[in-house]
């Protein structure tokens, strides 16, 4: 016997299209899924590798940063050793320096000038006493700059203090000190009135030398020349 189908044919094709969309929905949906976590897992991937370099460089720069720690202390050590280094060489520089000033001081004075008080600051020397005049103030600083260890010699102030005529005008002045290796200098150069040849003697008439006079560093008296010798045969001169 024959099977007949009462059905509609259409409304069962449709059917099972719709069964066949659905599926090939629910594949496409499960692909998505397992398309979205395998790009999640490789994105999660590729931040613990970063966080892992950025860990890595977070060490390095704090042992770089000790390092320059420990640099900066270095160079502050340095400073240290040069800054006693070289106070080291000037002490070993200067250690001469206050037996020559001392020296100096008594070379340079004159008989007229007398010291009250003595103060260095730095390489500057203030000097203040009492002299016979301004004119011994003058030859005083006169002696200062042509020392071999002072020099620049400036007048600070004179004025007449006292009714003591030998002490009777007050002075102060300032005078640089040279700097050892200067004055080092100074001394290996030759001494020009040494090395500059004698002048001859000069000799009157008849051969007969003329006496010296030694007259004192702070005298105003100029001596006279010598007069010329009388002409023994009585004719004109």
């Amino acid at each position: 016997m024959a099977k007949i189908n009462l059905l509609p044919w259409r409304a069962e094709r449709r059917r099972e299209r719709e069964r066949e969309f659905y599926m090939m929905l629910g594949a496409a949906a499960l692909a998505a899924v397992a398309v979205l976590g395998i790009w999640w897992y490789w994105m999660g991937l590729r931040l613990d590798n970063q966080d892992g370099r950025n860990a890595y460089l977070h060490g390095e720069i704090k042992l770089l940063d000790s390092q320059l720690a420990e640099i900066k202390e270095l160079d502050k050590t340095k400073s240290k050793l040069l800054a006693r280094k070289q106070i080291i060489e000037q002490l070993q520089a200067s250690r001469s320096q206050m037996v020559h000033l001392f020296d100096e001081l008594v070379r340079t004075i004159p008989d007229s000038v007398r010291l009250g008080s003595l103060r260095q600051t730095g390489d500057i020397l203030t000097l203040q006493g009492v002299a016979q005049s301004n004119a011994s103030v003058a030859n005083y600083m006169r002696n200062l700059d042509n020392s071999k260890w002072l020099t620049h010699s400036d007048l600070i102030k004179t004025e007449i203090k006292g009714g003591d005529k030998r002490n009777r005008y007050e002075f102060g002045l300032n005078v640089r000190l040279r700097p050892p290796e200067n004055a080092e200098n100074l001394d290996a150069k030759p001494n020009e009135a040494e090395t500059a040849p004698a002048a001859p003697a000069a000799t009157p008439l008849h051969g007969a030398p003329i006496p010296s006079v030694a007259m004192p560093a702070d005298s105003d008296i100029t001596p006279a020349p010598p007069k010329p010798a009388a002409n023994k045969t009585g004719g004109n001169p």
